[in-house]
């Protein structure tokens, strides 16, 4: 049980309650002994060492179950309150705390009543068990600790057991003016307490929060720093070598000119010239995405010309539906790099043609909303799950099979959307097919 004595435990958990309550039994032990043996009061032991024994039981059960509970969910701490399965834990350990701290406020309550009542000195404890209140629980739940606090006082005022030496008589007759000036002390103080640890916890709370998520965007930000450059670098690296057989190709062309040839080697010949094509748009396309400044010039366009220059590299183009918007929608204008962009919707295109079958169609609409644009790719495919979707974007990870993709083409799409102050967003239903909306300003933010 003094286990928990030294492990560290982080401010307003389950363990760092687990801490003060142990803490809290080994002060309640010494100080009835010390009061008893050294000090000389007549003290009713049995009671109050009853009362130690039941809340160290209860601490032991509360330790038990902590241990129980944190083992099946991986340990709850500040990063996994991200997740939303840590939620129900993270509830039920909140019930569980605001339970026990109801019980030692009663078991403080007893052991004053068998020891003087509001004279007892240790009544401040009351302030105690208000502060840990407000760190660990709720407002509201620590609000109504403070009344349960206030009650009991109250109780304690009017009725006690008297010890020799500790409890004050009251006077007999007149104004109960000692009784009422304690009772609405304590009340003040115990509600100044409440409100300003309250507060306080809630704000640490909060930028506890905030770090945890700069500390995400800056790990996403590291991440995707070691992808751009990667992305670079093997677009820098890939091209001497495509030019290099680019070349080679051209020149086995012109001497094979005059020469009696099957025409299967024209046809190899044609496809190997734009097989090498397509590679060097793939090279441009992931300078643009990794953020390349030279790849990625700044065009004033508009949203049909975005769409036109979308649709000049996709592939089955006879799948793809584009349905046409009002004239003020295609003339919008937007300044943003448009072929960074047009690969940008061109990855959701081939996603959705991949996930759509051979058979199935993709549809492409634009809208314009305020001062954005929305560029919606629709599927005719599965759709996707929760989890699939929560994890979509992510670098490297596919649901394609092995040898059709990597898991980048999302991640990098996000990049240069996110880039030029826009956002994607998935709406998808298993068995339906899924949505992707990608905004764009009208304009170019700073």
């Amino acid at each position: 049980m003094f286990a928990p004595l030294i492990i560290p435990a982080r401010l307003g958990s389950s363990t760092w309650l687990l801490h003060l309550r142990s803490f809290a039994i080994v002060g309640q032990l010494l100080t009835i002994l010390a009061a008893s043996l050294i000090a000389g009061a007549e003290l009713p032991l049995a009671p109050l060492l009853t009362l130690v024994s039941i809340t160290t039981l209860s601490n032991c059960v509360y330790w038990w179950w902590l241990r129980k509970v944190t083992s099946a969910d991986d340990s709850i701490d500040a990063n996994h309150l991200l997740r939303p399965s840590a939620s129900d834990v993270v509830d039920r350990q909140h019930t569980v705390a605001f339970g026990l701290m109801i019980a030692d406020l009663a078991t403080l309550t007893s052991m004053l009543f068998l020891s003087g009542g509001a004279d007892n000195p240790f009544s401040f404890f009351y302030f105690v068990n208000l502060a840990v209140g407000g760190v660990m629980l709720r407002p509201n739940c620590a609000w109504w600790l403070t009344t349960l606090a206030i009650v009991g006082y109250t109780f304690l005022i009017f009725d006690s057991i008297p010890i020799a030496g500790i409890t004050h008589p009251w006077p007999e007759s007149g104004v109960p003016l000692r009784r009422f000036g304690l009772l609405l002390a304590f009340t003040a103080c115990s509600s100044v307490v409440t409100y300003f640890v309250t507060r306080t916890a809630g704000e640490l709370k909060a930028r506890e929060s905030q770090l945890l998520k700069t500390q995400a965007a800056q790990a996403a930000s590291e991440r995707l720093e070691g992808l751009t450059t990667l992305a670079a670098g093997a677009a820098h690296e890939l091209a001497t070598p495509l030019s290099t057989i680019d070349v080679i190709v051209r020149e086995l062309s012109r001497h094979l000119e005059d020469c009696d040839k099957p025409d299967s080697v024209d046809h190899d010949l044609r496809l190997i010239d734009g097989q090498l094509e397509m590679c060097r748009q793939i090279l441009q396309r992931m300078r643009s995405a990794a953020g390349d400044s030279m790849a990625q010039r700044w065009d004033h366009t508009t949203v049909g010309e975005l769409i036109d220059a979308t649709l000049e590299g996709v592939r089955d183009p006879h799948r793809v539906d584009v349905i046409d918007g009002p004239e003020a929608v295609e003339n919008q204008t937007l300044w943003l790099p448009q072929e960074a962009v047009a690969q940008a919707v061109r990855n959701l295109i081939h996603n959705g043609l991949d996930a759509s079958g051979v058979e199935g169609r993709v549809k492409v609409e634009s809208r314009v909303e305020a001062d954005v644009v929305r560029l919606v790719v629709t599927d005719s495919g599965q759709g996707m799950t929760a989890d699939v979707l929560g994890r979509a974007g992510d670098p490297f990870f596919t649901t394609k099979e092995p040898g059709r993709g990597i898991g980048l083409g999302l991640f990098l799409t996000r990049n240069v959307v996110s880039k030029l102050g826009g956002d994607i967003d998935f709406r998808s239903q298993p068995g339906i097919g899924t949505q992707a909306i990608v905004t764009l300003p009208t304009s170019k933010r700073n």
